[in-house]
């Protein structure tokens, strides 16, 4: 009698564990991110802001609170890649939009590169976007 209470205990066990074994997890791949921004022209001058939106491509959503921590700005759509200037981030207006002040010294396309860690994904975002600094 024991042994097959014991039997039908395995038996239930390895049920669970081979329904539990064949479910599997939604998750988001870190290629479904994306950067892009809110604004695609700025003035060129000094403290200019501009803005981005983080945005989940597969849901259309923004992604709010995600950790920023890398970021560049400089003139490479123009072949001039040495011409950087400092990007200072600022808080967000909305959820899932990340704001940062730069001075844009001159008209053209400067190219914002940010990366940026996501709650909950390994990996890392990475974008480049031009914004074009108008007179």
């Amino acid at each position: 009698m024991k042994t097959s209470r014991y039997a039908r205990g395995l038996q239930a066990a390895f049920t669970g564990i081979a329904l539990l074994g064949s479910v599997t997890i939604a998750r988001a791949d870190i290629k479904d991110y994306k950067f892009e921004l809110v604004d695609q022209a700025v003035q060129a001058g000094p403290d200019k802001v501009i803005t981005v939106r983080l945005m989940n491509t597969r849901t259309g959503k923004p992604v709010p609170d995600a950790v920023i921590f890398a970021t560049r700005l400089d003139m490479a759509p123009d072949g001039m890649q040495e011409m950087v200037t400092k990007v200072t981030p600022m808080p967000g207006t909305e959820p899932g939009t990340y704001r940062f002040k730069a001075t844009l010294s001159m008209a053209g396309r400067w190219q914002l590169s940010l990366g940026a860690k996501v709650q909950g994904e390994t990996g890392t975002v990475e974008n480049k976007i031009v914004v074009t600094a108008q007179k």
